[in-house]
């Protein structure tokens, strides 16, 4: 496994145990989330912090499962299956990482369904 491949995964160990400093830590001070083909929603740091803390209160058992992933070396392409609760709403994404120096720079998001 390649060390971006390594910092994804432990982006998403992280993400599904809601543990928002080793989250956080797979992340660039400047980085962005986009949506995929469309404009970043949110810039920096403190922005990723509160959108993620935000979504593990309202969905404290939110899971996401990896069903593939492209490892392109600075870039790496996960096809994720997101659960937020147990019988709860189901998505597919796909998170398309950017990886410089070690850390992620951006994600874009491509949600299945949508336009």
């Amino acid at each position: 496994m390649s060390a971006s491949a390594e910092l994804i995964q432990k982006q998403l160990d992280a993400y599904n145990k809601q543990d928002i400093e080793a989250f956080l830590a797979c992340y660039a001070e400047d980085a962005v989330l986009a949506t995929f083909n469309s404009d970043v929603t949110f810039s920096g740091i403190a922005a990723i912090r509160k959108r993620h803390e935000d979504m593990f209160y309202e969905f404290p058992r939110n899971h996401a499962k990896l069903a593939n992933r492209i490892d392109l070396g600075t870039t790496v392409i996960d096809h994720e299956q997101v659960e937020r609760a147990p019988g709860g709403d189901r998505f597919e994404v796909a998170a398309i990482y950017t990886i410089k120096g070690g850390k992620i720079v951006r994600v874009d998001f491509a949600r299945a369904g949508a336009v």
